[in-house]
């Protein structure tokens, strides 16, 4: 819309404006539409979970449980890139505070695929998406402020 009205009000075009500057211009999108988009995906990230699980218990039902499982994990973490854009939601996933909790977290992804389609051991399948859904909560609870230590201490106490 800004480049119209430059345009229609006869403004030259700023050649100093570089190419980044331009496909950041063209991208952006509003705060609104960055939420309803974060929704949809985040949903539907809960609904191929949802689904993979309830495929668990058909006839060969493991491989599409570690399928969909995976590709709820991934879309709920593409989600969070509407909010705060991918290069930022990748920077703060490798942050020193949740590294290992990443590092893990996709490990798992992989290591589920693969023991599905590659090794053929669904057992192993099934223990990888239940490792993934830890370790995807480990992460998430690392950008709540002290969630983490909370959840230590609970368990710390449980144990004693």
């Amino acid at each position: 819309m800004d480049k119209l009205r430059r345009v229609l009000s006869g403004q030259e075009e700023n050649e100093e404006l570089g190419l980044t500057a331009q496909v950041f211009d063209a991208t952006t999108l509003s705060y609104s539409t960055r939420v309803k988009w974060f929704i949809i995906c985040f949903a539907g990230g809960i609904l191929c979970s949802i689904l993979g699980t309830a495929l668990l218990f058909l006839p060969n039902g493991a491989k599409f449980f570690a399928v969909f499982y995976t590709i709820g994990n991934l879309t709920a973490i593409a989600s969070t890139c509407f909010l705060m854009g991918p290069l930022k939601q990748l920077k703060r996933m490798f942050e020193p505070t949740r590294l290992i909790a990443t590092i893990v977290m996709l490990l798992c992804l992989v290591l589920t695929l693969c023991a599905v389609f590659w090794w053929g051991k669904n057992g192993l399948a099934i223990i990888f998406c239940i490792l993934q859904f830890l370790a995807m909560t480990w992460y998430s609870i690392s950008y709540i402020p002290f969630a983490r230590d909370a959840v230590m201490k609970c368990f710390t106490t449980c144990l004693n």
